[in-house]
């Protein structure tokens, strides 16, 4: 392919993505999109439950497997490197889009809360999750992230060298800002409905199972620089109260 054709191709990748990141705010808070996630139950529970766990379950094995280093190399013997990421983008949407399309609505309330006050403060933490994880994509490096930088290194004809390990803002508190972002983002809301509870659930179990697959592959490619990082910092829950850990003098 060349190298126009690769660039378009990463833009489209990634104007997909953000129109798709934006509804998945409307859809979790059942804000402004034509269906929310807890829109009116169309059929029988268990179906529709089923329905829903399959949902989650593609896009949580799209979203580890095609992650992985090992599956990474094998992929880029098939396409070429800096289409990688954006492929990889654009599946994901694909794969929330089909989630958005195909949700089973449960019905049910597990609770509800009716004043003011408590409403506010839960979607004032609703935003404050979605606020964070895309702030936080941005101080990890937002383009290469959704592989923006990619293609445009690709388009001027350089070679891609991945990004150095830093530890910005919120990543000197807890390894995981991102996912505290999304945990926010998934248990905040006024009214937990039996469909927000199965997503919140589900996510979470994701999340705790992709850390895990994650630092994993922080450790092979940052060795001791990484294990230092999280002997020293705690993996979601900042330690309140308590001065950080050091950090080592020198850096391997």
């Amino acid at each position: 392919m060349g190298r126009i054709t690769v660039f378009v191709y990463g833009v489209v990748s990634y104007a997909i993505f953000f129109v798709t990141f934006l509804y998945a705010m409307g859809f979790v808070g059942n804000l402004v999109v034509p269906k929310g996630m807890d829109s009116v139950p169309v059929g029988p529970l268990g179906t529709s439950l089923l329905i829903d766990v399959a949902l989650l379950g593609l896009f949580a094995v799209q979203h580890s497997v095609m992650a992985r280093p090992a599956f990474k190399r094998a992929w880029t013997r098939l396409v070429a490197q800096p289409l990688e990421r954006p492929i990889y983008v654009l599946a994901s949407s694909v794969c929330l889009i089909a989630m958005f399309v195909f949700w089973q609505p449960l019905g049910g309330i597990v609770w509800q809360v009716d004043s003011t006050v408590g409403k506010a403060i839960a979607y004032a933490l609703f935003a404050f999750g979605w606020g964070l994880v895309l702030v936080t994509t941005f101080l990890i490096n937002h383009f290469d992230l959704f592989g923006l930088r990619q293609v445009w290194l690709h388009l001027l004809g350089k070679p891609y060298r991945r990004l150095r390990f830093v530890e910005p803002g919120p990543y000197k508190l807890v390894r995981h800002p991102l996912y505290v972002g999304w945990l926010f983002a998934f248990w905040s809301t006024p009214t937990m409905t039996a469909s927000h509870l199965v997503f919140a659930i589900m996510t979470t179990a994701y999340i705790l199972i992709a850390i895990q697959l994650e630092e994993r592959d922080l450790v092979d490619a940052f060795g001791r620089q990484y294990e230092e990082y999280r002997r020293r910092t705690p993996m979601l829950l900042p330690r309140l109260g308590r001065r950080p850990l050091p950090a080592p003098t020198t850096i391997l």
